[in-house]
């Protein structure tokens, strides 16, 4: 028993030791393109294509004005910018936006609603329909914001450039900002993961091409890429991932612009952070149960940028990893199981990812060694995560009907869409108990090495537990939203 559960242990272990070389990886292709620059190119005003921006929405009376100000002041010329906002609202969020369209419609910004009252397909189906619907000029390019978004007046000067002279690029996307980073804890967690996503995950796929992808929001896509691609599809909840993948394999080429910002609200509820990014695991597993077929035999993209692709689509799975870790504790104390010093190596590797995630602090701002005090944060939340996150690739493996469960926006406790209790706050607790059992058996038995992990899992699930019933605890009565 003992040798088959040591055995058993290596082999989890190098799983998570592979995601370290993913890091490995992602370093060395980034200090190869770090330097690449892509100056925006000057264009005569007279040149410049038209844009519709798409402002798709569900359920969002506290940002929805935010939102829709914020398109409808976008410097672009009036008679090339035309505004769609894709409302599948079921509350007061359809007559707030009506209200506001109107008002910037007698403002001469054109602009309309697009009510759906069924909410096919959700975000990929409200997407299409307005795509189906919107004027279709040649060069005609569209852009994305999602609620919780509030792009600068700048944005399409900044970018639509880029497309002009270059018919093979397809999509921009530009780096998601933060309207509420100092708000928590937990948004300043969120914060540094999202800026370690776009400054070396996004712009060494991009600059490497290396199956690179749109984000779903702050970005521009060509119509007629967007067209070629097959459009939106909701076979997966992570559309934005299918709709790029498949843009990729038709040959379309894109570009980060990481000098450009698109700001958003980060979620400022552990509910809500839960529900994103178990969205994303299962939309990314989706994705590569999709594609992986298509990725590997597209040989016309390199074994490493298709290696790259299938391997980052498979990130997610060092959730069910670390819970295997946890879970294998006590076994492995009680039966006494002895390791090879050599696994320190393993270990080694895998600390490749935590720098990346300084490293895109030290990139984007001065006063970066204050701003990864609030790293230790985020792996005890990451960690924390590995329950939801691996129940939601179990779905993604076990299901095929999958329902887009949205994240709730509107800042401060008292503006904000109230999830349905999580069920999965139990098993958390269950997990906290059981780490605190493993490091009692842990220091009894003299296996100190166990000890890190053990405290790291005790302390990240009992942060999430601590989380969700503070939440549950201060919930106001609202509208339960999918």
């Amino acid at each position: 028993m003992a040798i088959w559960l040591g055995r058993f242990y290596v082999v989890v272990l190098a799983g998570l030791a592979l995601y370290g070389c993913l890091g490995i990886v992602t370093l060395l292709f980034y200090w190869r393109h770090r330097h690449s620059k892509q100056l925006l190119p000057q264009v005569h005003e007279r040149d410049l294509p038209p844009v519709v921006v798409q402002l798709p929405i569900y359920n969002e009376q506290f940002v929805v004005e935010r939102l829709i100000d914020a398109a409808a002041q976008l410097d672009y010329p009036r008679d090339r910018l035309h505004i769609q906002v894709c409302d599948d609202s079921a509350d007061l969020t359809t007559s707030l936006a009506q209200k506001l369209v109107e008002k910037w419609q007698r403002a001469g910004v054109s602009i309309t609603l697009l009510h759906r009252t069924d909410r096919i397909g959700y975000k990929a189906g409200a997407l299409q329909a307005a795509l189906d619907c919107a004027p279709s000029a040649p060069d005609t390019l569209i852009a994305i914001f999602d609620a919780d978004f509030a792009p600068s007046a700048d944005f399409l000067r900044r970018t639509v450039p880029h497309f002009l002279h270059n018919d093979e690029l397809g999509v921009i996307q530009t780096r998601w900002g933060h309207l509420n980073q100092p708000e928590s804890t937990l948004t300043r967690a969120q914060a540094i993961a999202i800026d370690k996503h776009f400054m070396l995950d996004q712009l060494v796929r991009h600059r490497a091409d290396l199956f690179p992808k749109f984000n779903g929001s702050g970005g521009i896509w060509r119509r007629d890429c967007l067209i070629d691609a097959g459009g939106w599809q909701a076979d997966t909840v992570c559309e934005d991932l299918c709709l790029s993948t498949r843009a990729v394999l038709r040959g379309w080429r894109f570009k980060l612009l990481d000098e450009v910002t698109a700001a958003a609200e980060l979620p400022n509820t552990i509910a809500a952070f839960k529900t994103q990014q178990a969205r994303w695991a299962k939309g990314s597993i989706q994705c590569l149960l999709k594609f992986f077929g298509a990725i590997i035999s597209a040989h016309e993209h390199s074994w490493a940028a298709r290696l790259y692709a299938v391997f980052t689509m498979l990130g997610y799975f060092t959730n069910p990893l670390l819970l295997l870790l946890l879970l294998l504790q006590l076994p492995m104390i009680a039966f006494d199981v002895q390791l090879s010093p050599l696994l320190w190596l393993f270990t080694l590797v895998g600390l490749s990812q935590p720098l990346l995630f300084i490293i895109g602090q030290q990139l984007l701002y001065p006063d970066w060694r204050k701003r990864i005090r609030h790293f230790p944060a985020l792996l005890l939340i990451m960690t924390g995560l590995t329950l939801s996150q691996t129940r939601a690739i179990l779905q993604a493996l076990t299901r095929r009907d999958h329902t887009f469960v949205r994240t709730p926006k509107g800042m401060g406790q008292h503006t904000q869409y109230k999830l349905p209790f999580d069920w999965i706050l139990l098993t958390e607790v269950a997990c906290t108990l059981y780490a605190l059992v493993g490091i009692a058996f842990a220091l009894h038995q003299r296996r100190f090495g166990a000890l890190a992990l053990l405290l790291n899992c005790a302390i990240g699930y009992g942060y999430i537990t601590y989380l969700g019933l503070r939440e549950i605890r201060r919930a106001v009565v609202s509208p339960v939203a999918e």
